[in-house]
């Protein structure tokens, strides 16, 4: 007996000896690192995704009745996106000008409040597949037939928020504006006759039409370029990226993203 458990001590010993050996001269034996990237795993164990989102921004991100439950566009998307990776959506309510800070901070795992897509913001933060595509538009009274596209708001009277991509898109067909604080007393200019037109997000005039059926407007011209809007992430968390597309490609082929599109725009925005 004592030989015997002698020669398996021996033998074990020669084995994790040679075990060893092999691990410090060939380090191709080994099993490879493990990826850095912990951004789903990290989702996964607390069980639920922090999102970003202003909470004040209609009809993306509101609430309801003015303090109801926190609703819209956006929220129901990353609700429903949430809940296809198998996790909770906790939402952040934070101002549009520290939303980047915050995502910067890790205070969040990511942003859904219509942030646009472009070369400047993919440089420094990863995105996922858009989930809102839109254009800019002319907005005019349903009878006025004077103006079918952008060059022929050369003349004519626009109202603009100073501060909009819209007002530079106005000022370059030639438009003379009229300063307005925003959307609401815009379209209630062009209602009034008092200008012509308004140019602005084809979404802004979605949503307005949609709960103003009888407001006597149309979409005169779109512009050619669209604008995309998507989920926003810390660089390299291509993991939580990658989920989250997948969940979008789900609900996208069983009509839930169709459907809260239709409940908040009459159409389908998401493609």
């Amino acid at each position: 007996m004592n030989r015997v458990h002698s020669r398996r001590t021996a033998i074990a010993a020669t084995l994790a000896g040679l075990a060893l050996a092999l691990s410090a001269c060939g380090g191709s034996q080994a099993p490879a690192a493990s990826s850095s990237d912990t951004s789903l795993s990290d989702v996964k164990s607390k069980g639920e995704l922090v999102i970003a989102t202003e909470g004040t921004y209609k009809p993306f991100s509101f609430h309801a009745e003015g303090a109801g439950e926190l609703t819209g566009f956006d929220v129901e998307i990353a609700k429903a996106v949430a809940d296809k990776i198998g996790v909770k959506a906790t939402f952040q309510e934070t101002q549009f000008d520290g939303i980047f800070a915050g995502l910067d901070a890790k205070r969040f795992d990511t942003i859904a409040n219509q942030i646009s897509i472009n070369a400047e913001r993919k440089a420094k933060y990863d995105f996922s597949a858009p989930y809102t595509v839109s254009n800019g538009v002319v907005v005019t009274k349903a009878d006025n037939s004077s103006i079918t596209s952008f060059e022929s708001l050369k003349g004519k009277t626009t109202a603009q928020s100073l501060t909009s991509n819209f007002y530079k898109l106005a000022v370059d067909a030639g438009a003379n504006v009229q300063s307005v604080e925003g959307w609401a007393q815009a379209v209630a200019l062009v209602r009034q006759g008092r200008v012509d037109a308004v140019v602005n997000d084809k979404l802004t005039y979605l949503d307005y039409a949609k709960t103003n059926p009888d407001a006597g407007l149309k979409i005169a011209a779109e512009t050619k370029d669209k604008s995309e809007s998507a989920f926003v992430f810390r660089k390299g968390s291509t993991e939580l990226t990658a989920a989250v597309d997948k969940a979008m490609t789900d609900l996208r082929a069983d009509g839930t993203l169709a459907k809260i599109s239709e409940k908040y725009f009459g159409t389908d925005v998401t493609k």
